[in-house]
């Protein structure tokens, strides 16, 4: 039986008591005000360095890999070029980034670090250290909810 069919077989069959239907039972929920929080929380943290929070998983992203092409930064954090186009532009302007068109293939926009914006990669201790220490959770603990959170996502992403 694939999971699919285990699934659907299982929706089938279940009886969901009256108590789990309630909105803060509800998976979902938990995961969408965990969310909220977690940008709550990174504000404060995010506003020292002058980044919003898609800001700073732009940044991140540029941090490992320097340079890279728009549709690339897009896929990784799942963001459609509407949402992305802004945030690179904002960027741009405050002096962290570039964009230039590939010499290759004009088509694509590559997004390169400024020195600014690389010197900034020396702030991500202290912005890690920070939240970590709201959060609560030790390094282990927060392996451990990420590893669950990335399976639950799969899932989701499996079933589309």
């Amino acid at each position: 039986m694939t999971k699919a069919q285990t699934t659907q077989t299982a929706t089938k069959t279940m009886t969901i008591p009256e108590e789990e239907k309630r909105l803060e039972r509800q998976l979902c929920f938990a995961v969408y005000s965990t969310a909220h929080a977690f940008t709550r929380a990174y504000k404060p943290i995010l506003d020292k360095v002058g980044l919003t929070y898609p800001q700073y998983l732009v940044m991140l992203v540029l941090w490992e890999r320097t340079a890279l092409p728009v549709k690339t930064i897009g896929e990784q954090l799942d963001l459609d070029s509407g949402t992305l186009s802004p945030l690179l532009k904002r960027l741009e302007q405050s002096g962290l980034i570039v964009r230039t068109r590939d010499l290759r293939d004009e088509r694509q926009v590559i997004v390169s670090l400024t020195a600014e914006g690389d010197a900034m990669r020396g702030e991500v201790d202290t912005i890690m250290t920070s939240i970590g220490q709201s959060i609560g959770c030790t390094l282990e603990e927060m392996a451990d909810i990420r590893e669950k959170l990335q399976g639950l996502r799969g899932n989701l992403t499996e079933t589309r």
